[in-house]
């Protein structure tokens, strides 16, 4: 089934305390950034599922009823309870493995330069990629970034630690997987000169410890269920002076809906299991812990949308 809907690229900022915060998009036809007035009728979260291009389903608002019906018959919680079983472990344990095999070569390709990826997978690392240029606006807009301790925690192949290293950051970057940080530290390497390299590690959220003036979590929460994110979310506030930034696939109707749609076509390679997170949710666990939301934007281009949030201690 090939996809039949289009959607443009649109980032929409809206902050709490700075009104006049509203971060451009990359060079396009106009200058203003676009705004998302309804849900899109045909995107998937980020690592949602193994996409190939050609397994996505694209509904109406007619065949809702009849989409549910199918889904009833669906089965994804089982596959994801065997790969659990595979690798001794739950969540946690299937992510690890997952990102030191099959979803490194294929996330080291989407967060690269290589022209070797297919269109679902370009257009994700277009979303990827302008996540990370509004997280270095949102720290630029505060002054500049030379001295200031970053926490990169879920760095990945660098897309974010790099960068904030060139401006001068003090960055600790870390992830669950051991082959992403060979990559980011590989990277880091042939790309930094005169800078202070970030400080790499191989650890998953709950094993972080110190204190920063910032930490930033992009795109890392889509790999636990709430019940848990909000202890990592509690944690990484634990961890910062200033702010904590993060980035979630958001849960509506319509995107919680196409998601498990696209649970019913898995690819070729086993995929992590995906969970969207209410913007509510979040902001309520960060309330318990005496944050509050500052700054808020949402990312998304035809297959990647990605909720942004900056927060604040109280």
């Amino acid at each position: 089934m090939a996809l039949s809907a289009s959607l443009s690229s649109s980032i929409c900022f809206h902050p709490t305390s700075n009104p006049r915060f509203s971060p451009k998009l990359p060079t396009t036809t106009t200058s203003r950034p676009l705004r998302l007035l309804a849900p899109p009728p045909a995107a998937i979260p980020p690592l949602a599922t193994d996409v190939d291009g050609s397994t996505i389903a694209v509904i109406g608002g007619g065949s809702v009823a009849a989409l549910a019906a199918v889904l009833s018959l669906a089965d994804p919680e089982r596959r994801r309870k065997l790969q659990a079983e595979e690798v001794g472990g739950g969540d946690k344990e299937v992510v690890r493995e997952y990102f030191n095999n099959s979803g490194f070569q294929r996330w080291k390709k989407i967060y690269g330069e290589t022209d070797d990826v297919n269109r679902v997978q370009k257009d994700i690392r277009l979303g990827h990629s302008k996540t990370v240029e509004n997280v270095l606006k949102m720290l630029a807009d505060d002054g500049s970034l030379s001295g200031v301790t970053v926490c990169d925690a879920g760095c990945g192949t660098g897309s974010l630690s790099i960068p904030l290293a060139k401006e001068g950051a003090i960055v600790s970057a870390s992830d669950i997987s051991a082959a992403m940080v060979a990559e980011a530290e590989k990277k880091a390497r042939d790309e930094l000169s005169g800078q202070v390299m970030p400080k790499f590690e191989v650890k998953d959220l709950e094993s972080l410890d110190g204190k920063y003036n910032t930490v930033v979590c992009l795109d890392v929460l889509i790999h636990y269920p709430q019940s848990k994110a909000d202890g990592m979310i509690a944690h990484l506030a634990s961890l910062a002076e200033k702010r904590l930034i993060l980035s979630f696939a958001p849960k509506t109707f319509y995107y919680d809906l196409l998601k498990r749609v696209g649970e019913l076509f898995p690819g070729p390679s086993k995929a992590t299991r995906a969970y969207l997170h209410a913007e509510a949710d979040v902001e309520r666990a960060l309330g318990k812990v005496g944050w509050k939301i500052n700054k808020r934007g949402l990312v998304t281009t035809q297959f990647y949308f990605s909720r942004l949030v900056e927060a604040v201690p109280v």
